[in-house]
């Protein structure tokens, strides 16, 4: 695709916000900055947004006063990457993170159909090198939860799929489960 003469720039966080607060992006953009690249994210279809509002409400339904969840928001993972997950369960509270977005969740949820490749390959060995103990890709196209655990270096020792009729306890509650059906469109 390209020659070896030619190099991608890759972007610091703080370049990214500097571009935002300069209006070099469109408004309605939506970007992500990942490993130092600015990824335009597509348009999200009605079943992407209910997917993400049935997972919101599920995990919503068994947390503790310890976490709360995050939709669609920065995660100042470090200094190129800045990506905005579907869901991240983070400890806290929201006023916690007033003056800067968290550093790392609890678990991070990733609904995916058209984004696929991106989630299973760069978003994976993102969350995995931020040490996010737990990261689930809500698998629309198969219908199924693609469970992650475990973070060593930029991969995830630990992997399961889980379907419709399976329950799953995430580890930031372990005393609590989730069935999957209840999180897919």
């Amino acid at each position: 695709m390209f020659s070896r003469a030619c190099q991608l720039r890759r972007w610091s966080r703080a370049e990214y916000h500097n571009m935002a607060d300069k209006r070099i992006f469109p408004p309605d953009a939506r970007l992500q900055l990942i490993f130092g690249n600015i990824i335009e994210m597509s348009p999200q279809k009605s079943y992407h947004a209910t997917a993400v509002t049935l997972a919101e409400d599920v995990l919503r339904s068994i947390l503790t006063k310890k976490y709360f969840i995050r939709v669609q928001l920065p995660l100042a993972l470090d200094s190129d990457s800045e990506p905005e997950p579907d869901i991240a369960v983070v400890a806290g509270k929201p006023r916690d993170y007033r003056d800067k977005h968290p550093e790392t969740a609890v678990l991070v949820v990733e609904v995916s159909d058209a984004t696929l490749a991106l989630d299973r390959n760069h978003k994976k060995k993102l969350y995995a090198s931020a040490k996010i103990p737990e990261y689930w890709i809500l698998n629309l196209k198969n219908q199924s939860l693609e469970v992650y655990r475990q973070p060593v270096k930029k991969k995830y020792e630990f992997q399961e799929v889980f379907f419709a009729e399976d329950k799953i306890s995430p580890l930031f509650c372990p005393e609590s489960s989730v069935i999957v059906a209840d999180m897919l469109p």
